[in-house]
């Protein structure tokens, strides 16, 4: 990531809505935006691969569901934040990986410019084949800033996505047990 591009950008955009950008309180502004960008946009040098990569063998064939992950990502079509959590669930095939990497490959990808379309497909196809799941459901819950803070502005609406992968996409029954779980 290139943070003096990123500095040289806001820059522009402060001048372009007529701020004074050596002003007291703007004069550090394009780094310290350039600094927030190098860990809010993280995700790009990083690789679901890496966190996924250790597994444990695992004689168990039921859900494994780790639910309310939090989420904090960026709409790329307009630049704002959006928000919720992530429920990711997977059915085992002789191996398992730590809790905390499924949370790690939540951020991996919500830590990019995102649709929350592509990223709960993103989370669900790096589980799958990764961890050669039978199956794998991934929802999302979010709030995006694009609607609350501006255009329409319906403040505490979500969108909700899922992503059912393997056993989970033609099993309603599987389906709605995990929802159920979720609920929990």
């Amino acid at each position: 990531m290139d943070g003096k591009k990123i500095e040289e950008g806001v820059k522009l955009l402060l001048e372009g809505m007529g701020e004074d950008i050596n002003r007291e309180g703007l004069k550090d502004t394009p780094a310290r935006v350039a600094r927030a960008f190098q860990e809010v946009f993280a995700g790009y040098g990083d690789d679901a691969k890496k966190h996924l990569f250790v597994t444990f063998e695992s004689k168990g064939e039921g859900v494994i569901l780790e639910k309310d992950i939090p989420v904090y990502s960026v709409c790329e079509h307009h630049l704002l934040p959006f928000f919720g959590k992530a429920h990711v669930a997977y059915l085992p095939s002789g191996r398992v990986t730590g809790l905390s990497k499924i949370a790690r490959t939540v951020e991996v990808y919500a830590r990019r410019l995102q649709l929350q379309e592509r990223l709960t497909e993103q989370i669900a196809r790096a589980i799958e084949e990764n961890l050669s799941a039978r199956g794998v459901m991934v929802m999302i819950e979010a709030e995006h800033t694009c609607m609350t803070m501006r255009g329409i502005k319906k403040t505490g609406s979500r969108t909700v996505t899922c992503t059912c992968l393997g056993e989970f996409e033609n099993n309603e029954e599987l389906r709605a047990r995990v929802t159920e779980m979720i609920k929990w």
